[in-house]
């Protein structure tokens, strides 16, 4: 029971805590998973939310279903969404009314301004945390051809992120396969070698 009421809460807070949308929910997500609870590592995290960016619907909600089904199978999947969307939604419907009526008050605009240089240094510290992993597997001079690359894709071009995420995974996927073959068939050529000269 403890894993399923530790996905409960820990979602619940994300879903309560994450103001301002999918992407600045991703930091407090990887807080609950990452470091509070263990669910999985950092690399895992980053893996994950690279894989969760090519598939459709609200970013959030797939790393929920993602971390849930990890955590507990389907019936955690289905427990980690929930316990992000409930508090959010019921919240929503609850204050709809309010935030409407009020929405041009001073103290609305000002409570907005307030969490937004927050939500902004979420998202940096977690873009700083990707850029020094890809860093550390690429080499620095990959990771920065690959930021300029992706900054030109992406903000002048308008490319979805998934198409750049997907063309990015297929390039690895090649690079890979070709680096594994060339590496099996130099293991091939050098045995010969070795036999022969044993038998000498």
């Amino acid at each position: 029971m403890k894993p399923f009421l530790d996905l409960t809460i820990g979602f619940a807070r994300t879903g309560v805590t994450g103001y301002g949308g999918g992407p600045s929910t991703i930091p407090l997500i990887e807080y609950e998973t990452v470091k509070k609870y263990k669910w999985m590592t950092e690399d895992e995290f980053g893996q994950t939310l690279a894989l969760a960016n090519t598939l459709p619907g609200p970013i959030a909600t797939k790393m929920a279903a993602y971390i849930g089904y990890k955590v507990k199978g389907s019936l955690g999947a289905v427990i980690a969404i929930l316990a992000h969307i409930l508090p959010s939604l019921i919240g929503m419907i609850g204050m709809l009314g309010i935030l409407y009526k009020y929405r041009s008050s001073p103290f609305v605009s000002g409570m907005v301004a307030g969490v937004t240089p927050i939500i902004g240094i979420m998202l940096l510290e977690m873009a700083y945390k990707f850029a020094d992993k890809a860093r550390k597997g690429l080499g620095f001079p990959i990771m920065l051809a690959l930021s300029g690359i992706s900054l030109v894709v992406l903000q002048l071009l308008n490319v979805h992120p998934g198409v750049m995420i997907g063309a990015c995974l297929v390039g690895a996927f090649t690079v890979a396969t070709y680096r594994n073959r060339l590496k099996a068939s130099s293991d091939s050529e050098e045995i010969p070698v070795e036999r022969k000269e044993e038998s000498v």
